[in-house]
């Protein structure tokens, strides 16, 4: 055997056999040490008794683990609609389906502003009787429906005359082809109705000469009314007189 080995056998048999004060070690020094070191306290105690603690402690302020049951209507709201999404999505995770409904709400929000900002635009529009961005023109025309639904109680020639004072020509030519589609349909050439269109009476027509002043007419309440273009004094009385002249005939 190797000499490491005996080394160690000599060392165990020493450590057994040889006693702790052999080696001038007191074997009862660290038991009174720990002995020594422990504090006992002796004073009295003072009981103390507390009486309707939990009637005392019961607000909402005192909760500090909160479940839905007891958060505002909004935070169950969300709950709730987060619950939906993760069960509609199979989402499994609460976190993703917290997320979810965050962005969901977010674009809510954004679609509700959006309508909001519509129905005012809208609002607006329907007051000043044209779009912001249209002709101030416009502004004094009488809504569509109130015209062509009424067409057959409506005097044009004082509506034509009051446009033609403030110079509004576009006007003017709207109120003398409303009035041309009323002649029309009180001599039973066409049949009046709001939804129908000029290629829908132009179809209605069958004399050929009546046929060639609607076609014209109709060109030039397209052009100047639909087109928005600015005319002049002179273009204006030639539309005049062309519109005029076309309900002359039908008068006869």
């Amino acid at each position: 055997m190797s000499r490491l080995f005996y080394l160690h056998i000599v060392l165990f048999f020493f450590g057994i056999f040889v006693p702790a004060n052999a080696i001038g070690l007191d074997a009862t020094l660290p038991l009174q040490m720990m002995q020594d070191s422990v504090y006992v306290d002796t004073a009295p105690i003072d009981k103390r008794e507390f009486e309707d603690l939990k009637d005392n402690y019961d607000g909402n302020e005192f909760i500090y683990e909160r479940s839905v049951e007891n958060s505002g209507w909004w935070t169950r709201f969300k709950q709730w609609l987060t619950d939906f999404f993760q069960s509609l999505f199979d989402i499994n995770s609460d976190a993703k389906a917290a997320n979810f409904t965050d962005i969901a709400l977010k674009v809510f929000y954004v679609v509700i502003f959006l309508l909001v900002v519509f129905f005012i635009v809208k609002a607006i529009i329907n007051k000043e009787g044209t779009w912001i961005f249209g002709k101030s023109s416009d502004k004094r025309i009488i809504p569509v429906t109130d015209i062509e639904n009424n067409i057959y109680d409506t005097d044009f020639k004082a509506l034509i005359a009051d446009a033609e004072k403030e110079n509004n020509h576009r006007l003017a030519i709207r109120y003398y082809y409303l009035w041309l589609l009323k002649t029309l349909s009180e001599e039973e050439i066409i049949d009046y109705d709001v939804e129908k269109t000029n290629s829908d009476y132009y179809l209605e027509i069958e004399n050929k000469e009546t046929k060639e002043d609607f076609s014209y007419t109709s060109y030039l309440y397209n052009y100047i009314w639909y087109g928005e273009f600015d005319i002049d004094d002179a273009q204006f009385e030639k539309a005049k007189k062309a519109f005029t002249q076309f309900l002359r005939t039908l008068w006869k």
